[in-house]
């Protein structure tokens, strides 16, 4: 009988610390070089399905994380004090209502991406759509200071979105880490230090902004 491949480094690494996939690297590598989020934050985790990250967040960095996704996490049934998990489409006004409400932010994180359609620019183009979203909403509900992630597929609308960023961000930069495959063409863009805006001669944070 023919065998499928055998899995990958980070992989095999992932499945022997009780991870659910690979992707719990490269947010660890995200979290070693900028210090996204600290002990007891409030962290929002956009597309959280199979839950790595969430479980990386709870895990290791000892925060508290509101997770997102059309699909269950690896964590369902696990009762954890520290975990909400909202079932449905970040896409979704009623979605991103309830995200509002248990908000305001320390960092939001998305890893979420569309389903692929086999073109590469109609993939894009949905994951630039997707991205664009997760930043709107963290201009609405991201805490003065916070930070954001996004994954967004190179070949669309990342260098716009990452000038929009540097708007409001003290930095943005792009990166892909390590642990992504090498022929993807996922990167994911960084927004460190939400700013204070200004509306109406008045200094507000940023989840009143909006």
């Amino acid at each position: 009988m023919k065998r499928g491949p055998e899995p990958d480094y980070y992989a095999r690494r992932a499945k022997e610390l009780g991870y659910p996939a690979r992707s719990v690297f490269k947010l660890q590598e995200l979290q070693q070089r900028f210090r996204l989020i600290s002990r007891g934050n409030l962290v929002l985790d956009i597309g959280a399905a199979p839950g790595s990250w969430s479980l990386y967040v709870l895990k290791e960095l000892k925060a508290r994380v509101i997770g997102v996704d059309l699909n269950e996490t690896a964590l369902k049934g696990r009762a954890h004090p520290d975990f909400t998990f909202i079932l449905g489409d970040v896409l979704d006004q009623a979605v991103q209502n309830q995200i509002r409400d248990l908000g305001p932010y320390n960092a939001i994180l998305s890893d979420a991406a569309p389903s692929t359609s086999g073109s590469r620019l109609v993939d894009s183009a949905r994951s630039g759509e997707i991205a664009e979203r997760v930043f709107d909403l963290a201009r609405s509900c991201l805490r003065t200071g916070g930070n954001l992630v996004v994954k967004i597929l190179q070949g669309g609308s990342e260098r716009e979105l990452l000038n929009a960023m540097r708007t409001v961000f003290r930095s943005a930069r792009a990166l892909k880490p390590k642990a992504c495959r090498k022929e993807s063409t996922e990167t994911y863009l960084l927004g460190i230090e939400y700013l204070k805006k200004v509306l109406d001669g008045r200094v507000v944070d940023g989840h009143n902004a909006l």
